[in-house]
């Protein structure tokens, strides 16, 4: 399987930290936030990776290279512009593959087993699914949530409880079909499609997740993870 991590937003509220350092270089418990994922994806079996960029990318290929030293193959994905998270992953799709493929945001530090990405794929292939994602309980700073979740589908039921994405997922190219490369474009509205004809699964992760959106949710992190140095 291969995978994909989103690397290519500018981080605004993180400035001025990211303004000479692209965000997913920013480093927690010793190591910059994208190396926590690789080395999860590399421990899972996952052997390709393609990394879209925009702000200060130069400094993510000269970091991290080719990925050898993580026992992956790393392939970017330049943009000129961020195009948001959907228009990224369309930019990137000849790179990706035909079959179903994993999806990581950059900015966050979880600890979701890559491993079942396998088995979720399947799932996919199983039901007809275009989309999988992975939500928690909502945060502090994210009160309202992202979506539902109904029986192992992910909803958008009015009035029910939700949850928030992670921004981690498992899609199918088809889902980016109808996004030009090199267009800008969300992917929440096309998760929504996804659902609206259940098309798409979803579960619930009881375990850590920081969405590191601020400053101070670095520096809290970072000291959460003061052993791992």
């Amino acid at each position: 399987m291969r995978a994909m991590i989103l690397a290519a937003g500018r981080g605004e509220r993180m400035r001025p930290l990211t303004d000479t350092c692209p965000k997913p270089l920013l480093r927690a418990g010793g190591r910059p936030l994208i190396v926590w994922h690789l080395e999860r994806l590399a421990a899972a079996g996952v052997r390709e990776v393609v990394i879209n960029h925009a702000w200060l990318g130069h400094e993510i290929e000269r970091v991290l290279g080719d990925g050898s030293d993580w026992g992956l193959s790393i392939r970017y994905s330049p943009e000129g512009r961020a195009l948001e998270t959907a228009g990224g992953i369309a930019n990137a799709l000849p790179l990706l593959g035909e079959a179903p493929f994993l999806v990581v945001n950059g900015d966050v530090w979880c600890d979701w087993d890559p491993r079942r990405a396998g088995p979720i794929a399947a799932q996919l292939d199983a039901c007809g699914w275009d989309a999988w994602c992975v939500l928690v309980d909502n945060p502090d700073h994210h009160p309202d949530g992202d979506f539902t979740l109904d029986c192992g589908r992910l909803t958008d039921t009015p009035g029910a409880p939700r949850l928030t994405f992670a921004g981690i997922g498992l899609y199918r190219p088809s889902l980016f079909a109808g996004i030009a490369r090199g267009t800008p474009a969300k992917l929440a509205p096309l998760l929504r499609g996804a659902a609206a004809v259940r098309r798409a699964g979803a579960e619930r992760h009881l375990g850590r997740w920081v969405d590191v959106g601020t400053p101070q949710r670095l520096a809290d992190l970072d000291a959460s993870l003061e052993p791992a140095r």
